[in-house]
């Protein structure tokens, strides 16, 4: 019997490193990011879709969409941004579910959907349960300008284009508060781990 968690979280919420602990506990993680990475891949539908929808600027001298080129189109223009969603959404989601079914056969038992969008992009079908991990804003500010050394004004900028962790809250089935250290976040995992495997 395979079970299926979606995780999610904010910029700096510690989402990947929950991941990883996942991962070194035995769980297989599913990166949505890798599997859009390679929807994006150039000769795919999605590529074709993009391409007609976008125009040939964005395609890299590879071959492969350029998507720091696609990013400027879509960021801050909401029409466009919905209508790149509305491609690679819903390919994203039947590559996903093609790799759950695949561990599935294999007997995989925990299989760990790593996604920042699962709820906007109505991924939630393809897991059990959803854990979300959440952190205040001060701390992932700090993270955040210590991974990307971006400027405050920026991450709060991102912060404030996601999704609220009130809104998250509401719709998660585990809330894990991730304030402190790595080793308090790890006792917490571990914690649900043996909940998960009982």
């Amino acid at each position: 019997m395979t079970r299926v968690i979606g995780l999610t979280g904010g910029i700096g919420s510690g989402k990947s490193t929950l991941a990883r602990v996942l991962e070194e506990l035995g769980a297989v993680v599913l990166d949505a990011d890798k599997v859009g990475h390679e929807a994006y891949q150039h000769g795919t539908r999605t590529w074709q879709e993009l391409v007609a929808a976008f125009g040939n600027e964005i395609v890299a001298a590879d071959g492969s969409i350029d998507r720091k080129k696609l990013g400027a189109i879509v960021f801050g223009n909401p029409e466009q941004l919905a209508r790149l969603n509305k491609i690679v959404h819903p390919r994203m989601y039947e590559m996903m579910k093609e790799r759950i079914e695949q561990y599935r056969k294999q007997g995989v038992k925990v299989v760990v959907l790593d996604a920042a969008i699962l709820f906007e992009a109505n991924w939630t079908p393809l897991v059990e349960e959803v854990w979300v991990v959440i952190a205040d804003e001060s701390v992932v500010v700090a993270r955040a300008k210590a991974r990307t050394g971006l400027p405050e004004e920026q991450i709060r900028a991102r912060i404030r284009s996601q999704m609220s962790n009130e809104e998250r809250i509401k719709r998660a089935d585990v809330v894990i508060p991730n304030d402190g250290t790595f080793e308090d976040l790890r006792a917490k995992v571990d914690e649900l781990w043996v909940k998960l495997k009982a």
